[in-house]
């Protein structure tokens, strides 16, 4: 059975980003598993509603998508505006596609708000960053969702080989 792994739509190359670029990694591992079917491409922000370009956003107070699941932070815009349901609700789309398809792994864009998976930045809009996952991540992560970010894709690459 093919292990499938949802990835960031940015990685592939769409231009998905808040600045409506991508972030097309070209990563000869990512290659490899376009050609063996496993990738499943997802916006998370695309997902819940957010147009592209769209303003930066940021988790409040150096807190964490964990934070924003349980209610204790919510998610700006760069304009001041709350984007705390559409973070939520992109979220919950993106485990409901991971889900549907059978990803069990996840190759996320990091230091977004959405798919951080080690550092996010602080909410101050300064460019300063911190330890933390975002929305996306933290929601994957609890429905058994492995999340690497894509400074990791060998060890992911690793941990599916073992796994084959």
């Amino acid at each position: 059975m093919t292990i499938r792994i949802l990835v960031s739509a940015c990685l592939l190359g769409q231009p998905v980003r808040y600045d409506g670029n991508a972030r097309l990694t070209g990563h000869a591992i990512l290659a490899r598993w376009q050609a063996e079917g496993r990738v499943v491409a997802a916006c998370p922000e695309g997902l819940g509603g957010l147009l592209t370009p769209r303003p930066s956003a940021e988790i409040e107070r150096a807190q964490s998508g964990d934070d924003v699941l349980d209610g204790r932070a919510r998610v700006f815009d760069a304009l001041g505006d709350d984007v705390t349901t559409a973070f939520i609700a992109g979220a919950r789309a993106t485990l409901d596609l991971a889900l549907a398809t059978g990803c069990t792994h996840a190759l996320l864009t990091e230091r977004s708000p959405s798919c951080g998976s080690a550092t996010i930045y602080d909410g101050s809009f300064s460019g300063l960053r911190h330890p933390g996952n975002g929305v996306t991540t933290a929601l994957l992560a609890r429905h058994g969702i492995t999340v690497f970010g894509d400074d990791r894709i060998e060890e992911l690459d690793a941990l599916l080989l073992a796994q084959s």
